[in-house]
């Protein structure tokens, strides 16, 4: 069981990559945008390179199943995980020519590079997770590798400004050069390499799909879990990056807070914060804790998780006393995670439409109710994920491995609908595209509704009941 567990850690850890790197982006876009003096766009293309990463990552794995059958079900789980952390290893070592060259371009290939690492890893680990051990637990497992992904936003950010400016505030891009980035650069290549080694000598278990044949069919597509589910997964990543991607122009709004770009941080911070806070209470089930001390926990949980940020930020130097308008979203989260138990499609209804009700309420108001509604999209969004993979790749047997590279390609939607919500708020302006995000939860609760009817057309039985409520 001790081997079982540290096997488990070993596996998680890479989801603290992922999100690490993902929110460390943040900090490299100012640096960047100073540097090779970019225009707006320009300095977004940090994001799409990385993010665009996950979409040609996708292809090519889906691409080569279809000519030559499924690959990580001929050299295993294992190998297939450690192959992805090398080449996201690879990838972070081009930072150093990069940034001798004074070079843009292999700056966004090194994050390019890491990013493909990063989809076959997802590609990997999101069904290890899931069939790691008991199936019924498979969503909340998945809850807790992303706690460890959004505990990586949290202090990504925070340590990558130490690495490149000396302290953790962040100061201005100018106060910093390119030579800096070779630093943090290199300790992300030994993080990596120690990751995989790590892995190397971690009795993970033998996990594959015996039943898979030299197929180039499309057969995961027939499913329409996994159909509908590959359009949930790209609005469900395209409104979580939307909500922040536009949170700086809406700060900036009289009628919300009339913030300079400045003074937006920990704003944002709370945001990413948000999902770490839903995730390690999502999670809390994988532990087996009595119904009392299960209980404690998910009302205790949250609060722990909203104290590291305001730790996390407090030490930044943020006045986190802005933060406390936040408590009672956090109340109302808890009670829902409550509620919902572990069913992943209950999960996902209940979250999506509390999620659509506070996007209207924050379309139709201002200030701090505006603010703060939008902000809680975070904490609703915080499972959402397990959720949809969970549901999406449950009964498709062979293709297992095919849908989840149809998914995770669909991380396309973090590039795609944040500029369109954009293009809303250049035509209105910012306030009102939070518009995108209303019509967003709705699909993701209305996906929640019709799968179970899939599941029961098929034959199917996935989590219809719940011993405890630890989701």
């Amino acid at each position: 069981m001790q081997k079982s567990q540290s096997s488990f850690i070993a596996l998680i850890s890479v989801f603290f990559f992922w999100g690490f790197v993902a929110a460390s982006n943040g900090i490299l876009i100012p640096l960047f945008k100073e540097k090779f003096t970019l225009s707006q766009f320009q300095s977004q293309l940090v994001d799409l390179a990385f993010y665009a990463a996950y979409f040609f990552g996708s292809i090519i794995y889906f691409l080569t199943s279809r000519a030559t059958g499924d690959p990580i079900n001929k050299i295993g789980y294992k190998k297939a995980l450690i192959i992805g952390l090398m080449i996201s290893a690879a990838g972070s070592l081009i930072f150093i020519p990069a940034a001798s060259a004074n070079s843009y371009v292999l700056l966004l290939s090194a994050l390019f590079v890491i990013g493909l690492g990063f989809a076959l890893q997802q590609i990997v680990a999101n069904p290890f997770v899931i069939n790691f051990g008991d199936k019924e637990k498979g969503a909340q497992r998945l809850s807790l590798a992303g706690g460890i992904n959004s505990f990586g936003t949290t202090i990504g950010p925070v340590l990558l400004s130490y690495a490149l400016f000396g302290n953790i505030n962040a100061p201005a891009a100018s106060d910093s050069s390119l030579e800096a980035v070779k630093t943090p650069a290199l300790i992300l290549f030994s993080l990596f390499v120690l990751c995989s080694v790590i892995l190397w000598f971690s009795k993970l278990p033998q996990i594959s799909n015996e039943d898979v044949n030299e197929t180039s069919d499309l057969g995961a597509l027939k499913y329409p879990q996994l159909s509908l589910g590959m359009l949930a997964i790209f609005i469900y990543v395209g409104v979580e990056v939307t909500i922040q991607s536009n949170m700086g122009a809406l700060l900036e709004m009289p009628e919300i807070k009339g913030l300079d770009h400045t003074q937006i941080s920990h704003f944002i911070s709370l945001y990413w914060g948000s999902l770490m806070i839903g995730r390690w209470t999502g999670s809390l089930s994988v532990f087996n804790l009595s119904k009392i001390a299960n209980r404690m926990m998910q009302i205790g949980t949250p609060f722990i998780a909203f104290g590291v940020i305001c730790g996390v930020n407090y030490l930044r130097g943020s006045n986190i006393s802005d933060y406390w308008f936040y408590i009672p979203y956090i109340v109302l989260a808890t009670i829902l995670f409550m509620v919902s138990g572990n069913n992943p499609a209950r999960t996902l209804f209940i979250l999506s439409l509390t999620a659509c009700a506070m996007m209207v309420l924050g379309v139709v108001s201002s200030g701090n109710l505006a603010l703060y509604s939008f902000l809680s999209g975070g904490l609703f969004c915080s499972v959402m994920w397990p959720c949809i993979f969970a549901l999406a790749i449950n009964g498709l047997g062979k293709y297992t491995n095919q849908g989840s590279s149809l998914l995770v390609m669909m991380i396309l939607g973090g590039a795609i609908i944040p500029p369109l919500q954009g293009m809303i708020a250049d035509a209105t302006n910012p306030h009102s595209s939070y518009i995108v995000t209303v019509f967003c939860f709705a699909y993701l609760a209305w996906y929640a509704f019709k799968v179970p009817h899939f599941f029961k057309q098929q034959g199917v039985e996935f989590e219809s009941n719940s011993k405890s409520a630890g989701h």
